[in-house]
């Protein structure tokens, strides 16, 4: 005996395994030559259909004559045979499995041969059959003759093997061999399930017995744990004497659609992330949506922390594939939370903006002792990842990932969750300086939008909401001020465009209103031809609408308890009456005057309506009424129908009812009303009024000295 670390006469391992290789792929081509056995490959995808030479002459055709297509095939099955034989390949096709039939050929001259045909259908990575193999031979002369069916049975390149009735082996072929890693010597006559006990209880068992009970074929996938650790495609059909298994090893086959699977996953993942946090500007509901979209696609457990510009964690959210551990992760999430950028591991991966990959005991050391680390070793993960959250120049968080069981992150995995936290990072930023230009263009657009005056009997209410999808400023402006005679003058208006060049304009034509109507004491109309002529003179590149209303009142107005309303509107919205009786009037039922901008010699009509003390009368923006999914006309009915039913509200309440009613809070558009409620003057004025706000020089009455 020689040194068993010698090569041997045939050199290297490598060099004898392909010899090794080369015997037992010769030993099939001598075995199919010596038995008459045919083969054939069928491309599905382009049709062609490749016999060899002992299956063309089988056929009756020669290289001339077979076209090489199915249907050089089927034009010789007999036609009595053809419908089975078609439906079999099909089957095996739509199955991707295999087939095994007996069939007649008709051959030129009228002779009749019998053909036993078996094969299978090879599918892509997405399940798809592509392509048939297989192998036929005559048995004419030995139909019944066993031997020439073990020989096929030998020489095929599937596994096979046959089970008697007490399911013990009685067949097994060389490819069974390889497969199931078993000598055939020391498989026959062995019980199946001793031999194989994890097939017990399982799909092999339930699938085998159900074959021969109801005594019909059947086919499925099934995976066999070690030692094989392998999916195979098994086809069994009951014979008169037992079960007989076709099977293949389709492991490879498995694994790849199962990672192509996990990949479609891990894209549709970042895309569901990805538009989730396109559409919202609020750190909050970004960071309480992505644990619940990551798990359990990437992770079994998802923790979102936000921190500060001082390191401390402001925000948390988490989320856990089983439901019975999500409160004792957000139990953990909150008790690690004032330690967590202390941790060293954990600081270590904000400043340097590496990912930090731990295993379950890597993790639980990690954790700061006492609660957390009390409540990490319940929650007992297998794996942990954590992730910095960074911005354009500084780290605004973490994202922690926990596995159960015996899951680990992969590499494909890590690289998908370090873009999903890149991209949470930005969200984070985007919302942080959302939050910043947003507040900064409130404080802008309320320090250009005064309060009102309050003149005696007469109360003046505004409002002001930006679109809650928009940090920049918009055109939109309300003014009320009082003219030197008492008369009170309210404006609304809409600068086109949500900018800052929008915003500019919109100060400035509000100042020349002002300025217009306090130096000329003119009507609405002659105000906003002046207002049109003056944006043409200082070179106003912009359009605007507005509607200006003047309250005036003679001396005998007063004694009757009326006030005269002037108007005049350009391309706005019309005003809207409440009188005190509870109608509600659109007013003006004539098309509005030529928007602001467009020409200035435009002429500007002016319409008079005489109101009752306790009459409400609503300016405001269209972006009160108008909605995406509604046009203007509908968003004016539902406002004069919500104005109808809350019209006896205290006037302060009530506008910001009709706020609420029409937009909720999210208003598509800028929002701007100005509202006025004349209450009697015989009386005092109401305490929900407040205190009368008048410049000295304006007289308390309208007529008043």
């Amino acid at each position: 005996m020689g040194d068993a670390g010698q090569t041997g006469p045939l050199g290297s391992d490598p060099a004898r395994q392909h010899v090794d290789e080369m015997a037992a792929s010769l030993r099939g081509e001598l075995a199919m030559q010596a038995a008459g056995i045919g083969t054939f490959d069928w491309d599905l995808l382009t049709g062609v259909l490749d016999w060899d030479e002992r299956l063309v002459a089988l056929f009756g055709y020669d290289d001339t004559s077979f076209e090489r297509t199915i249907e050089g095939f089927t034009a010789r099955l007999h036609p009595d045979d053809r419908a089975a034989v078609t439906a079999a390949l099909q089957t095996a096709i739509d199955e991707c499995g295999e087939f095994s039939t007996l069939y007649r050929i008709c051959l030129p001259g009228g002779t009749i041969r019998w053909v036993s045909a078996q094969g299978r259908a090879l599918a892509d990575v997405d399940g798809v059959a592509v392509r048939v193999l297989g192998a036929a031979y005559d048995v004419t002369d030995q139909r019944g003759d066993a031997l020439g069916v073990a020989e096929v049975l030998e020489a095929m390149p599937a596994g096979f093997y046959s089970l008697s009735p007490d399911w013990r082996f009685t067949h097994v072929n060389a490819e069974a061999e390889r497969l199931l890693g078993r000598r055939r010597e020391d498989l026959l006559g062995e019980v199946i399930w001793d031999a194989f006990p994890a097939a017990v209880s399982s799909l092999f068992e339930e699938s085998y017995r159900r074959a021969v009970r109801t005594r019909e074929p059947v086919s499925f996938e099934a995976y066999y744990p070690a030692p094989l650790d392998g999916w195979y495609e098994l086809r069994a059909w009951p014979i008169a004497d037992g079960l007989s298994v076709y099977f293949m090893d389709v492991t490879e086959r498995v694994r790849a659609q199962d990672e192509l699977r996990r990949t479609a996953e891990r894209t549709v993942t970042v895309a569901r992330i990805s538009t989730e946090l396109a559409g919202s500007m609020d750190a909050e509901v970004a960071t309480g949506q992505v644990p619940r979209m990551v798990v359990p696609a990437l992770a079994d457990a998802c923790i979102v922390s936000v921190l500060d510009e001082h390191g401390h964690t402001r925000t948390v959210s988490s989320w856990h594939a089983d439901e019975d551990s999500r409160d004792l992760l957000q139990r953990y999430a909150r008790s690690r939370a004032a330690a967590l950028a202390g941790i060293p591991a954990v600081a270590r991966t904000l400043t340097s903006g590496d990912p930090l990959q731990l295993t379950g005991e890597e993790a639980l050391a990690t954790t700061v002792p006492g609660e957390p680390r009390e409540l990490l070793t319940r929650l007992a993960p297998s794996a942990a990842l954590a992730l910095p959250l960074r911005g354009r120049n500084h780290t605004l968080g973490l994202v922690s990932l926990l596995y159960t069981g015996d899951r680990a992150p992969t590499a494909d995995e890590v690289t998908t969750l370090r873009d999903v936290a890149d991209r949470l990072g930005m969200a984070l930023d985007n919302a942080r300086l959302y939050g910043e230009q947003r507040q900064l263009a409130l404080q802008l657009q309320h320090s250009m939008l005064t309060a009102p005056p309050e003149p005696d009997h007469a109360e003046i209410v505004v409002r002001y909401f930006p679109a809650s999808e928009a940090a920049a400023v918009g055109g939109d402006w309300y003014d009320a001020f009082l003219q030197a005679d008492g008369a009170t003058t309210l404006v609304i208006g809409d600068v086109a465009g949500h900018d800052s060049a929008a915003a500019a304009t919109m100060g400035q034509l509000r100042s020349l209103v002002r300025g217009i109507a306090l130096s000329t004491g003119a009507g609405p109309a002659a105000v906003l031809t002046d207002l049109d002529r003056a944006m043409e003179l200082l070179r106003f590149r912009t359009l605007a609408t507005a509607a200006v209303a003047r309250f005036e009142q003679t001396r005998g107005e007063i004694t009757s308890g009326t006030t005269r309303m002037r108007w005049s509107n350009a391309g706005h919205t019309p005003p809207i009456l409440l009188t005190p009786g509870g109608d509600v009037r659109v007013l003006g039922s004539e098309r509005a005057d030529m928007l602001l901008g467009v020409d200035p010699e435009t002429p500007r009509r002016e319409w008079v309506v005489e109101l009752e003390r306790g009459a409400t009368v609503l300016l405001y923006t269209d972006g009160l009424v108008e909605r995406r999914d509604a046009d203007l006309d509908a968003g004016t009915d539902r406002l004069t129908a919500a104005l109808a039913d809350l019209g006896d509200r205290p006037l302060q309440e009530l506008c910001d009812l009709l706020v609420h009613h029409m937009v909720d809070g999210h208003p598509d558009d800028d929002v701007a009303l100005v509202a006025v409620r004349l209450h009697p003057q015989d009386r005092p004025r109401p305490p929900a009024a407040g205190p009368v706000d008048v410049p000295r020089s304006v007289p308390a009455d309208p007529a008043g000295p």
